[in-house]
């Protein structure tokens, strides 16, 4: 990981910024055009969010530095244009159809697994290039040998010259697949089969606006855990300033710290850094507590502190939830991995009857604890 900067006069050292997607030393950084396009629009979204950072130097020199990393991309981008290369054969920049899917080659930057866009250095795309439609292979990945027969190769513009009534269908499914579509006057949900294509165009472009983007909740992991005075359970009369329920904390700009497997302390970050998919290790907290039958009456997590042990965080935060004395007890320790993040989990258990601060009972909330 590379080191954030220190603000000259203050001395006082910003975030580990995250490295980019690996690229290997000496390959050189090639990019399609809509990669390129991609980075150069990411470089101005940091110059606006600098300026918007106002006296916040800590966040400004962040900034800088996750600018100098992409500077370094943008002046060493090798731009390739698919055009220009050998229709028949598979190339950077190439889509590419085998077992019934297909994925693009691009830059290391603009890959996204989910979107069906490969690195060009990943062991895939490196056994399909220079190979032709009708050609077999066999790709040595983490899950074991997998055979590809390669069924077409085909440039970018070759796909907005399918025909209309296979872009529609295409589209049609892809859109079915995520929502119920609107009931038609007959009272079913089938397209009626005189409607025609561009009819169906149509129904598909107004519907495929109101999905929601991909990833577009990367970086807030409390989402999952948002509580509404909805989601309320069954818990003892609590003191009027305890109505509300327990939030897990989000606060962007706050440092955390990143360790190893063991606990030991190998640096820090922002916490929106380190939880938006890079799957940066760092400490959290988990408290359950138990009245004196031995029923759960409240379950709380929180990140610890940057310098602190889980032990301090946890009495810090206590607080927060009661103001009756407990002796938490450390239960266990163990990894825990979801989409956004991955934490060292250190779980403790207490028992009061005391009030507490009710906890969410939502589903996924309970997700968090299904280990402990």
């Amino acid at each position: 990981m590379s080191r954030g900067f220190v603000k000259e006069g203050d001395q006082e050292e910003v975030p580990m910024v995250l490295p980019r997607a690996f690229l290997p030393q000496g390959v050189p950084n090639y990019v399609t055009p809509e990669g390129l396009a991609l980075l150069n629009d990411e470089m101005e979204n940091l110059k606006k969010e600098r300026a918007e950072a106002a006296s916040n130097y800590i966040l400004k020199n962040y900034i800088d530095a996750k600018m100098r990393q992409l500077s370094e991309r943008i002046n060493t981008a090798v731009l390739i244009d698919p055009t220009k290369s050998n229709p028949d054969v598979v190339s950077f920049g190439s889509y590419v159809k085998f077992n019934d899917k297909v994925v693009r080659i691009v830059g290391v930057d603009e890959a996204d697994a989910s979107k069906g866009l490969i690195s060009f250095v990943s062991p895939i795309a490196k056994a399909l290039i220079g190979k032709k439609k009708g050609d077999r292979i066999e790709v040595s990945l983490p899950r074991g040998v997998e055979t590809i027969e390669i069924q077409g190769v085909f440039e970018s513009y070759e796909l907005r010259a399918m025909s209309r009534e296979q872009r529609a269908v295409t589209e049609l499914v892809e859109v079915t697949e995520s929502f119920e579509l609107p009931s038609t006057g007959s009272g079913t949900n089938a397209i009626s089969s005189q409607q025609s294509v561009s009819e169906l165009e149509s129904k598909v472009s107004v519907q495929s606006s109101e999905l929601p983007s991909v990833g577009s909740d990367t970086n807030t992991v409390t989402e999952l855990v948002e509580v509404t005075e909805s989601s309320a359970k069954s818990q003892k009369p609590m003191a009027s300033s305890q109505q509300s329920k327990f939030k897990p904390e989000n606060n962007p700009t706050d440092f955390l710290p990143i360790v190893n497997e063991r606990g030991n302390i190998m640096g820090r970050a922002l916490h929106c850094e380190i939880h938006n998919g890079n799957k940066v290790l760092h400490p959290a907290v988990h408290l359950v507590i138990f009245n004196s039958k031995n029923e759960i009456v409240g379950k709380y997590c929180w990140h610890v502190g940057f310098g602190e042990t889980a032990e301090k965080t946890l009495k810090r935060k206590v607080v927060d939830i009661t103001s009756q004395s407990i002796k938490p007890k450390l239960k266990k320790q163990y990894i825990r991995e979801d989409k956004n993040e991955k934490e060292l989990v250190s779980v403790f258990t207490a028992i009061s009857d005391g009030e507490i601060l009710p906890s969410p009972d939502d589903k996924e909330y309970e997700m968090i604890f299904e280990r402990d």
